[in-house]
């Protein structure tokens, strides 16, 4: 099991806009959707995922089951056999409107605080203690967001480079508590019922973020991923709020 998607099953309740409406489905989901597993990997052996989540291994086949159904993943028997990606899922505008609708402002602010808390105390610890070589891995991190062509590959792209920005850091707590927060907000960033993020836009906020760690500029570092996760928070609430007005106005014109 890879460490990335270790950290994501880790923290049980994260699932974001996915709502499946079974937990563990949920979960998984949102793992894949962060590119901590890719397609084609093979997911854990059933007996070692459920030990990951504490359940049943029927319990877990039930959840398996439902994400086959949705073409997600599937299994296979024999020799080299088990459960693998074969699609990286992304929310539909639906499932982001409800989750959107089911949190409030507040919400919305207190997630921006610390989501910002984390953030910038990865960038500082990455601007201390990246090596040579993790500066060239979060280049080319960065750089996958280019090559994506669907919104699922650019959410996960992106997931990608903050997950490596979290490496940098050398803090595994706190590429945790990443991770936990990249999974509750990267699917809202992107899609269009969201924030509708523009891959450019992402592309130069990235590149700003490897730039200041490579020069080991703390400072400029911590203020490019506060003004990143601002950018994104203050979009939601404006989205949010469109939401509210328009169902005060239908409930005015009924």
């Amino acid at each position: 099991m890879s460490q990335a998607f270790r950290y994501v099953l880790a923290s049980h309740g994260s699932s974001g806009p996915f709502g499946y409406g079974d937990a563990l489905a949920d979960q998984i989901v949102s793992a894949i959707s962060l590119g901590s597993i890719s397609v084609g990997e093979r997911l854990p052996a059933e007996i070692e995922l459920a030990g990951e989540f504490n359940v049943a291994v029927a319990t877990l086949r039930k959840s398996l089951a439902l994400l086959r159904d949705k073409g997600i993943v599937e299994t296979r028997r024999g020799r080299g056999g088990g459960t693998f990606i074969v699609r990286v899922p992304f929310p539909s505008d639906e499932q982001i409107s409800t989750y959107l609708a089911s949190l409030s402002i507040v919400a919305y602010r207190d997630y921006g605080d610390e989501h910002t808390a984390v953030a910038t105390g990865i960038a500082r610890l990455a601007c201390q203690r990246a090596h040579s070589q993790a500066i060239s891995e979060l280049r080319h991190a960065a750089q996958r967001l280019d090559e994506a062509t669907t919104l699922a590959e650019c959410s996960a792209a992106d997931s990608r480079f903050h997950t490596q920005l979290g490496v940098a850091s050398q803090s595994p707590r706190l590429l945790r508590a990443s991770m936990r927060l990249q999974s509750e907000i990267l699917a809202l960033k992107w899609s269009p019922a969201g924030v509708a993020a523009q891959k450019s836009e992402v592309l130069a906020d990235n590149a700003e973020i490897v730039e200041a760690v490579a020069a080991h500029d703390i400072e400029r570092a911590e203020r490019a991923v506060e003004a990143n996760i601002r950018k994104t928070v203050y979009s939601l609430i404006d989205v949010k709020l469109t939401i509210e007005s328009n169902g005060a106005d239908q409930l005015t014109v009924e």
